[in-house]
């Protein structure tokens, strides 16, 4: 099973869950009329949609490159997840007005120990599917599972919260704590939602992942060939659960063809062993200049200046679009 299948395998199984927690949320809110439950359950009605939309992007995703889209599907994710986002924001503000509602009616709360029982279970199956689908989703680079995953998560904490709030209006009797929790929540709700609207339209606009350039160059430093005198112009795009990377590579000039295509073999292997298979490299060979003896310590006959300092490859100089000297 390749990354793509197994991202979408993972995803109907978050969908179908997310929807026997929705209803076990749903008849906890029958059974205490419980605002605090309710805010709950209303965010659950954002992971059985999202989830279906994440569901149907990785579907998409999961589809092979074709003449129309030379680059894969893998976009879908991002769009995805900023509708996740957006409903997250949404169910946030759901709740303020169902608050402000509760307010003016003043219905009042029962049976809460029920109800606890109800949304502890809900908050236990929620922490371990998400912390499935997060690890799953990192590993397979999928920012549809990780946003699914953090959702999860997002909604595994809220609960423990409610839950801490409810237990102290049993014992205090001060059930308009439950009112407050409920507002409360709502913000948090909201913040998550703009964080995960955030990360998606950074996808979508190709922003630089500096985590994942990061990892790059530690890895390209550990493991430097002789000939790789310098890499330039390096960048990674996310196009779902495929990195598109492609950068300048130097090599010596008097090189072959078949040389400087072993350098390239060389550099991919070493990245797809770090980063797995789903990685589409794509590397554009120069040949060193006079200046680049002086930061070149290959024993070299065409040397034609003394070799003064080796550069270490850094955020800053390694996705500049210009040779390295000094």
């Amino acid at each position: 099973m390749n990354a793509a299948q197994q991202n979408f395998r993972v995803q109907l199984w978050i969908s179908m869950l997310s929807v026997v927690l929705f209803l076990a949320k749903i008849v906890a809110y029958y059974v205490t009329h419980s605002l605090a439950i309710l805010s709950d359950a209303l965010e659950s009605i954002v992971n059985v949609i999202a989830g279906f939309i994440g569901l149907y992007s990785l579907y998409i995703a999961a589809k092979p490159k074709d003449l129309e889209h030379p680059y894969g599907h893998g976009k879908a994710e991002f769009v995805s997840a900023a509708v996740e986002g957006g409903l997250i924001v949404a169910a946030g503000f759901m709740i303020i007005y169902e608050t402000v509602a509760n307010i003016l009616r003043n219905e009042p709360v029962h049976q809460l120990d029920t109800g606890l029982w109800l949304v502890g279970a809900t908050a236990f199956i929620n922490f371990v599917a998400g912390s499935v689908c997060l690890n799953i989703g990192k590993k397979n680079n999928s920012l549809a599972l990780q946003a699914s995953g953090k959702h999860l998560q997002i909604d595994t904490y809220s609960t423990l919260g409610i839950i801490a709030g409810l237990i102290i209006i049993l014992v205090t009797q001060l059930y308009w704590l439950d009112k407050l929790i409920a507002f409360a929540m709502s913000i948090l709700i909201i913040y998550n939602g703009y964080k995960i609207i955030r990360s998606s339209l950074a996808g979508i606009m190709d922003e630089a992942d500096m985590q994942i350039l990061g990892r790059f160059i530690e890895v390209l430093n550990n493991h430097r060939s002789i000939n790789w005198i310098d890499l330039h112009n390096l960048r990674v795009i996310k196009y779902g659960s495929l990195l598109h990377v492609d950068c300048h590579l130097t090599v010596p000039w008097y090189l072959n063809i078949h040389e400087a295509h072993k350098e390239i073999d060389s550099l991919s292997a070493l990245i797809k062993q770090e980063f797995g298979d789903s990685i589409e490299l794509f590397v554009h060979t120069d040949g060193c200049l006079p200046f680049s003896c002086r930061i070149c310590n290959k024993d070299c006959a065409e040397r034609q200046n003394p070799f003064e300092q080796k550069i270490a490859w850094t955020l800053e100089n390694i996705i500049s679009d210009k040779k390295h000297q000094l």
